[in-house]
C-alpha cells in the first residue's frame, strides 16, 4: 500500500494539527492501519492504530486522550486529529499502510511516506 502524509507544521504547545494519510484506494479499506513516530536516535514508534472497519483503535500511552486515529474507507484517507500538543510529541509522522497485531505486538508491513513533520514551539 502506497501512502502520502500530509499536515504537519509548527504548533505552540496546547496547539493541535490535524495528520492526513491518502492510500493506494484499491487497497485501503482491506488493511489495517498505523501512524508512527520517530525522533533521531529512536526507533520509530507506533502512535496508534485502527482497524480495517474503524471499530478498533489502540493508543500509546502518552496520547490517550489527546490523539484521536480516524478512517474514511470511501476516500481512502486515514487521520490523526492531535489535540494539546506537548513538547515530547515533535517528530516525524509516518503512517502505515499495513499494520497487523499478532504475538502480542504491532507490526508495520507497507511502505512510509515521506512522513510529515511536528514541531512544538512557543
Amino acid at each position: 500500500v502506497q501512502v502520502v502524509e500530509s499536515g504537519g507544521g509548527v504548533v505552540p504547545p496546547g496547539g493541535s494539527l490535524k495528520l492526513s494519510c491518502a492510500a493506494t484506494a484499491s487497497t485501503f479499506s482491506v488493511n489495517a492501519m498505523g501512524w508512527y513516530r520517530q525522533v533521531p536516535e529512536k526507533e520509530r514508534e507506533l502512535v496508534a492504530y485502527i482497524s480495517t472497519d474503524g471499530v478498533v483503535t489502540y493508543y500509546t500511552d502518552s496520547v490517550k486522550g489527546r490523539f484521536t486515529i480516524s478512517r474514511d474507507n470511501t476516500k481512502a484517507i486515514m487521520y490523526l486529529q492531535m489535540n494539546n500538543l506537548k513538547p515530547e510529541d515533535p517528530a516525524v509522522y509516518y503512517c502505515n499502510g499495513d499494520t497487523r497485531y499478532y504475538r502480542g505486538g504491532y507490526h508495520a508491513w507497507g511502505s512510509w511516506g515521506q512522513g510529515p513533520r511536528v514541531t512544538v514551539s512557543e
